[in-house]
């Protein structure tokens, strides 16, 4: 008789929450900072029913309110996309070509007033401040591309940069989002293959589009085959923009073969252009679960030479990486993420968020990294960083995720003070369910829904 065993992203803490709640006035250790008006919202993979990966699972949109030093609710709740309310297979050639079908599962974030949940290869879908679904956006017709689930906010102009990919042509788009919402800029952009770009990098000048080698392949999506994978012939080049600018402007630079999931961030200076990303000297080469580990890594750009200077930062895997949202775009000193306790480069990213237990704090100016120690029960999920005002400094406030507990099948809001590795959480808000394994999130301020 043959065993059946369950996929690793049903089991244990990535195995989906059966239903949503509302619960109000959270039990809190420490002392949450008065300051903190807003939510937390994060995002994640969580399936009814049968899912061939993670990351084809329904969304569900995670969210803590803090307010007056109190945590007044938590809500979950599925985004009401097509996919979800039709029960449609993710894989389906179908479904991906349905611009409303989104899993909706891989980040939330606001913008103009309006909070979206994202996933790459469809549309947003805008939710309520209390999470309802409002519904799916194209922007009044105007939006006819994916929307990638990992958009720039530019801190200076309030412009919200980013780009729909496909599995048809055109393969790339580059758009803008004026500060009030409007898109204002459309341009396809010239790439040979349709390639799964997860993400991408603005500076004040520029934005940056990597195409690598994970390409989608319809012909197996049709025979129920996993639709993405590496493509040793396809090589990997990235390609620096003017900002609003068009395909003829557009310089290609060949880098060595590798997958980038998530940047830190890029910045310019005169005509160099540096981007700082997780690398993986991999990805998919076999099947949809064969990672290699996300290192930290380093692309300089000559504009003037043409030259390309790539070198490893560090030699530890980590997951989530992020920096200070006023940064983004500009040079920045320190940087976030997860990692294994256990300081080894091998692996892959499964195991980072199954044996997570620290949150690292990168010094990209010293080369220095310091870790916050959760504690050998913890599994820190994505880290974000909160200022303590609009003029503190890089690294003057708060880094804030959701942590699981595995001895107490438990998870908590946990809030450090991003100055001091060393101190205990400033606060630790008990959530009322564990909470699944996820993907990204969004610390939103009041200031930033004054609209709504």
């Amino acid at each position: 008789m043959t065993e059946t065993r369950t996929p690793w992203f049903l089991s244990g803490n990535f195995a989906p929450v059966e239903d949503e709640l509302t619960v109000t006035d959270l039990e809190v250790t420490g002392s949450i900072p008065p300051s903190l008006a807003g939510r937390y919202l994060r995002n994640g993979s969580n399936p009814v029913g049968d899912v061939g990966h993670w990351f084809f699972g329904d969304g569900m949109v995670h969210g803590i309110r803090l307010e007056g030093g109190r945590a007044s609710w938590y809500r979950n709740r599925w985004v009401r996309t097509t996919k979800f309310e039709q029960s449609l297979d993710a894989t389906d050639p179908a479904t991906m070509m349905d611009p409303t079908a989104s899993a909706a599962n891989t980040h939330v974030l606001a913008h103009a007033g309006r909070i979206w949940a994202l996933e790459e290869g469809h549309l947003p879908y805008e939710l309520s401040p209390e999470l309802d679904t409002v519904g799916c956006d194209d922007f009044g017709g105007a939006l006819t591309t994916a929307f990638t689930a990992h958009p720039k906010l530019c801190p200076e102009t309030g412009e919200l940069h980013f780009f729909g990919y496909g599995v048809l042509g055109p393969y790339l788009t580059y758009h803008v989002l004026d500060a009030a919402g409007a898109l204002v800029h459309s341009s396809p952009i010239t790439i040979p293959r349709p390639v799964m770009m997860h993400d991408f990098m603005i500076t004040r000048d520029h934005a940056i589009f990597m195409d690598l080698p994970v390409v989608f392949d319809l012909e197996k999506a049709m025979r129920g085959e996993p639709p993405i994978g590496w493509d040793d012939d396809a090589g990997a080049r990235i390609g620096i923009v003017p900002r609003f600018g068009t395909d003829v402007d557009v310089r290609w630079f060949d880098v060595d073969p590798c997958y980038v999931f998530h940047p830190f961030n890029a910045y310019s200076d005169g005509t160099t252009v540096t981007c700082d990303v997780g690398r993986h000297e991999t990805m998919w080469r076999g099947s949809m679960d064969d990672f290699t580990p996300s290192l930290l890594h380093r692309w300089t750009f000559d504009l003037d030479t043409g030259s390309v200077r790539e070198e490893p930062l560090d030699d530890v895997q980590h997951a989530f990486p992020r920096v200070d949202e006023r940064l983004v775009g500009l040079r920045h000193r320190y940087g976030w993420a997860i990692a294994p306790r256990r300081s080894r480069a091998s692996g892959d990213e499964v195991s980072v968020l199954e044996e997570a237990g620290v949150v690292v704090k990168y010094d990209l100016d010293s080369g220095r990294s310091d870790t916050f120690d959760l504690g050998p029960s913890a599994h820190p999920g994505e880290f974000v960083f909160v200022p303590e005002d609009d003029t503190s400094g890089e690294d003057a406030g708060w880094a804030m995720g959701i942590v699981y507990d595995d001895v107490r099948g438990a998870s908590d809001l946990v809030i450090l003070d991003a100055t001091d590795p060393a101190a205990d959480p400033v606060a630790t808000v008990h959530l009322p369910r564990r909470v699944p394994y996820g993907f990204h999130g969004s610390w939103i301020p009041d200031s930033d829904l004054a609209t709504l």
